[in-house]
C-alpha cells in the first residue's frame, strides 16, 4: 500500500464551466443541513428519531426537484439525477443513523450534507447520470449498504460504474500531531497534521483515487487530500479498512472509494455526546463537496442550461 498526496501533483488546467459550478457551494446550506440532521438517530434505540431523519431526508430530496424513493427493509433513501434506472451512475452515498445518543453532527451529518449539497448542484446543473443513496444502519455491520449492494447485483439495469462513500468529513484540525492512523501503515508516509480530506482505495478504485488526487490539486488546492491506495488484496487483512458502507461494494466488485476525515484518529468525539454541529469546519466541507463535484464533472460533461 501507498499514499499520494495532492500537495505534490502539478495542477491541470481549470475548466471555467466546472469552476463556476463548485463556486456555488454553500457553507451555510452545509451548516444547515448538519443542524437540521444532529440529533440521536439509532436505528432500533431511536426508532422514531431515525424514521423522522428519513423523512427529512426526503422533503430535502424533493425540494431539490428529485423523486426519491425508499429502498429495503431499512429505508435507504435513493435519488437518481435522471429520475429512473438508466445508468450506469456514479453514486455518492452516506449513512444516517448515528449511534446511540449521540447527536452525530460528524458521524455522518456532516457526510449527508455533503451529499445533499452535491445533489442541489447536480440536479440544479443536470450533471449527468448520479445516484445518491442515504445508507440506514451503518451502525449496525452496514446492514443497509448490504442489502442495497444485494439489490444492485439482481437487477439487470442501474448499475453503478463507481460509489464515492462518505464517511466522517467534517472534522479538520491543523494542530502538529493532530493525526494518528490505524497500526499497519508506512508510517514513514503517513500525515501527522489533521488537516487533510482521506480517501481510501483498493486495487479496483485505486486508478479513481489518482484521478481525484489530481482533481484535487487542479480545483481545492488549500485543502490538501491523501489517498492510501491499497494492493493485492490486502484491505482484507487490515480491520480499520472495512469500517463503512463502502465495504459491500467492494466485496461485489464495484470500484469504490471512502471519504473521510479518519474519525477517531483525529477527531476526539467520535461516538460522543460532544459530536455535535460547533466542533465540524464546514469550510473543510464545502471543499470535500466541490471535489465531489469536481469528479461529478469530469465523468460527464455538464448541461449549462440550469433549472431553478
Amino acid at each position: 500500500m501507498n499514499i499520494i498526496h495532492s500537495k505534490n501533483r502539478r495542477a491541470a488546467n481549470v475548466d471555467p464551466v466546472v469552476a463556476d459550478i463548485l463556486v456555488e457551494v454553500s457553507g451555510e446550506n452545509l451548516r444547515a443541513f448538519v443542524e437540521r440532521l444532529a440529533f440521536p438517530r439509532h436505528y432500533s434505540a431511536q426508532n422514531r428519531a431515525n424514521r423522522r431523519a428519513r423523512d427529512l431526508l426526503m422533503e430535502l430530496a424533493k425540494d431539490f426537484g428529485y423523486q426519491p424513493t425508499l429502498q429495503g427493509e431499512f429505508d435507504n433513501v435513493v435519488l437518481t439525477s435522471t429520475g429512473g434506472a438508466d445508468g450506469p451512475f456514479l453514486l455518492l452515498g452516506a449513512h444516517y443513523d448515528s449511534v446511540p445518543s449521540t447527536p452525530g453532527a460528524d458521524d455522518n451529518a456532516s457526510a449527508v450534507a455533503v451529499c445533499l449539497e452535491c445533489a442541489r448542484l447536480i440536479r440544479r446543473h443536470n450533471l449527468g447520470s448520479v445516484m445518491i443513496v442515504f445508507f440506514n444502519r451503518e451502525e449496525d455491520g452496514f446492514l443497509g449498504s448490504k442489502d442495497f449492494v444485494a439489490h444492485l447485483t439482481r437487477q439487470a439495469a442501474g448499475s453503478v460504474r463507481e460509489a464515492h462513500i462518505f464517511e466522517m468529513v467534517g472534522y479538520r484540525d491543523r494542530a502538529p500531531k493532530s493525526q494518528r492512523m490505524p497500526s499497519g501503515l508506512p508510517p514513514l508516509l503517513a500525515p501527522t497534521v489533521g488537516d487533510f480530506l482521506g480517501l481510501l482505495a483498493n486495487s479496483g478504485s485505486n486508478a479513481i483515487a489518482e484521478e481525484l488526487v489530481s482533481l484535487a490539486a487542479c480545483y481545492v488546492p488549500q485543502s490538501p487530500v491523501a489517498a492510501l491506495k491499497v494492493h493485492l488484496g490486502l484491505e482484507k487483512v487490515f480491520g480499520d479498512l472495512n469500517r463503512s458502507d463502502h465495504a459491500p461494494f467492494w466485496q461485489a466488485g464495484v470500484p469504490a472509494i471512502m471519504w473521510t476525515d479518519t474519525s477517531e484518529f483525529r477527531n476526539p468525539h467520535y461516538h460522543l455526546a460532544s459530536d455535535t454541529p460547533d466542533t465540524l469546519d464546514y469550510e473543510f466541507m464545502c471543499d470535500v463537496a466541490r471535489l465531489a463535484l469536481a469528479r461529478v464533472a469530469s465523468c460527464a460533461k455538464p448541461d449549462n442550461s440550469s433549472s431553478d
